[in-house]
């Protein structure tokens, strides 16, 4: 997992609410064991017609946005399914940021433990931001997760300063998910269980 600093990108406006997780890769696409190979199966059902042709009205197939590695969208994306395939599937295709009002609950710590960063904003933010996005498509913003600020590189002007738990973010700058965090205290918990083995299992109080 690479770590998350800053990133300046595109944003690609995918203006729909309730995006669940079949949605954003079906479960047909489920069969790998391993986490890369997956983004050219996201939103495969809104991405491609019934004979497997680009649907070219789809916002993904607008070589406008094909660089972007922000995704803009609704409220309460990545409901459905637990899948982590979901989250996958998003950073395969190259989407490192995601950007909407709400998000699922086991999406949104899914997200984190593969590298993308979730942004909550408010539908206040994000509605004039996505019109900027559709009239604008070469419209860019630079996201410092260290000091969790939105800018407007063109201006230079912040957008909005974000809110993110201390321990997600952590784990995201540094580039580790949970086990990767749990092995930084890989000495102290060696410790603990030999001083444990001492007492034959009984608690020492």
């Amino acid at each position: 997992m690479k770590p998350f600093k800053k990133l300046t990108s595109t944003i690609l406006p995918l203006d729909r609410s309730d995006i669940d997780t079949d949605q954003i890769i079906p479960k047909q696409f489920l069969k790998r064991i391993t986490k890369s190979g997956y983004g050219e199966f996201l939103f495969y059902n809104w991405r491609y017609n019934s004979k497997g042709n680009p649907n070219l009205s789809f916002e993904l197939n607008d070589l406008k946005y094909k660089d972007s590695q922000i995704l803009l969208t609704g409220n309460n994306f990545g409901s459905g399914s637990s899948r982590e395939h979901a989250a996958w599937a998003l950073l395969d295709y190259g989407f490192k940021c995601i950007i909407a009002p709400s998000f699922a609950d086991i999406f949104y710590n899914n997200c984190f433990e593969n590298g993308i960063l979730p942004i909550s904003l408010p539908n206040k933010i994000i509605e004039p931001l996505m019109l900027k996005c559709i009239n604008k498509p070469t419209f860019k913003i630079t996201i410092n997760l260290l000091d969790q600020t939105i800018t407007n590189i063109s201006s230079s002007k912040s957008l909005i300063k974000f809110e993110i738990d201390s321990a997600r973010k952590n784990t995201l700058l540094k580039g580790i998910d949970n086990i990767g965090e749990t092995l930084h205290y890989e000495s102290k918990i060696k410790a603990f269980e030999d001083k444990q083995g001492k007492h034959k299992g009984i608690l020492p109080f």
